[in-house]
């Protein structure tokens, strides 16, 4: 962030011989310049939707179709959080896509098979998740096995589990009405005020409005308080007045159509606690430390055999939180699910900002960039554009994800 006492603020006064305030203009370009990996994910997002709302003639801002594409981004973005982590630490999980649809049909299964509740199949399904994630971890910490390969060797015996467990069948309906809320239920509207309008999530807004705006109060007084480097009052403000339009529009765009989904609200909870582990404690600051260079924090004294193990149980645990929603909201498991899965949620990390070489990345942004990836296939879907298209301009994105990693951390040295 730019400095308030930057030795490079502005020129000296020829009047007073003081230094002179850098315009407006300055100050925001230089703090753009300063902090473009922060920043650009964010400018991707809005011009993705100013292109897409101005050539669908509006309907991909429509209340509808918000909904359904954060609902859409719920199973993706949850994988793409734990992927983050991964990537940090210098890995890679190629496992957690099949990972994924074969948790989610044993779901399936333990409730249209064998009649049990769904109060004992999810705890169960994440817990399988972690255990499956502590396998996938066994030969890269112990017995240093490229996580590529250990991975991969992962994702082929999950697609063949997948297509054991459902021979047969074929596809299982779910008919639970509990477990398919998740995936497709909202939050009930306790105080119907105006019809057409859902107050909770207004409330909801609201609140995360008031929240945002303290917690970016106390950080700025915090870091005043140690002589760290803030952004200029007036920069300051502007960022607080555009999130917080950004937050008002999306709440009102969700409260004209059923309000918050439980998909949402799971996804939202995820992001909430990874970003505080990540960032308040200090099994986040291990984690960076052994992305940053491995041989350092062993050196250091971090396990870092433990923060792999740690990691990768993670990973399994969010990717069965994935199949979870995943199911849910088909109503059903089907011999696909769970197919390009992990390449959707390492697109969605890289595209958040996360970077190749490890020791960088944040759960915000790889949110962000879920949120980038969807908009992009929905957006395409809406203006009815050919699947073949859509995979060449996706994968152009995540090339010029990767490409502007690199030219900014070059540009760093």
């Amino acid at each position: 962030m730019s400095a308030v006492n930057s030795p490079n603020a502005g020129p000296l006064s020829p009047v007073s011989g003081t230094q002179a305030a850098p315009s407006f203009l300055a100050s925001l370009r230089r703090v753009l310049q300063e902090n473009i990996r922060d920043y650009a994910m964010f400018i991707a997002l809005f011009l993705i939707m100013a292109f897409f709302t101005y050539t669908t003639n509006g309907l991909f801002l429509s209340s509808r179709n918000i909904a359904n594409l954060l609902n859409q981004t719920g199973y993706i973005a949850v994988l793409a959080v734990g992927m983050t982590l991964v990537i940090i630490i210098r890995q890679i999980d190629l496992s957690v896509g099949f990972l994924s649809g074969f948790l989610g049909a044993l779901a399936a299964i333990a409730m249209a098979k064998y009649g049990l509740p769904v109060w004992l199949v999810i705890p169960m399904v994440l817990v399988l998740g972690a255990i499956a994630g502590l396998i996938t971890a066994y030969p890269i910490a112990r017995l240093g096995i490229p996580s590529f390969v250990a991975s991969l060797a992962g994702w082929l015996i999950y697609r063949g589990l997948l297509l054991v467990v459902l021979a047969g069948t074929g596809t299982v309906i779910i008919a639970d009405e509990i477990f398919n809320a998740i995936g497709n239920g909202y939050l009930p509207d306790f105080l119907p005020i105006a019809p057409g309008v859902h107050t909770i999530t207004i409330l909801l807004g609201v609140l995360a409005i008031i929240f945002y705006i303290w917690s970016e109060f106390s950080n700025r007084g915090k870091k005043q308080a140690y002589n760290f480097e803030v952004l200029p009052m007036n920069l300051f403000v502007l960022k607080l007045v555009f999130v917080t339009a950004i937050l008002a529009g999306i709440t009102w765009i969700l409260a004209g159509y059923n309000g918050l989904s439980w998909t949402v609200v799971i996804m939202l909870i995820v992001v909430g606690v990874y970003h505080f582990i990540t960032t308040q404690t200090v099994l986040g600051r291990h984690i960076y430390a052994v992305g940053g260079n491995p041989e350092a924090a062993e050196l250091s004294g971090i396990n870092v055999r433990r923060i792999i193990f740690i990691v990768f149980a993670s990973m399994g645990f969010l990717a069965s939180l994935s199949g979870i929603l995943f199911a849910s909201r088909l109503r059903s498991a089907t011999p696909t699910a769970g197919t390009l899965f992990e390449l959707d949620a390492i697109a969605a990390a890289y595209i958040g900002g996360v970077s190749a070489a490890g020791g960088v990345g944040t759960i915000i942004g790889s949110l962000i960039g879920a949120l980038v990836y969807t908009s992009l296939t929905n957006g395409m879907n809406l203006m009815q554009m050919d699947i073949a298209y859509q995979y060449v301009i996706r994968g152009a994105v995540l090339a010029i994800a990767v490409i502007f990693d690199v030219m900014t951390r070059n540009r760093a040295k």
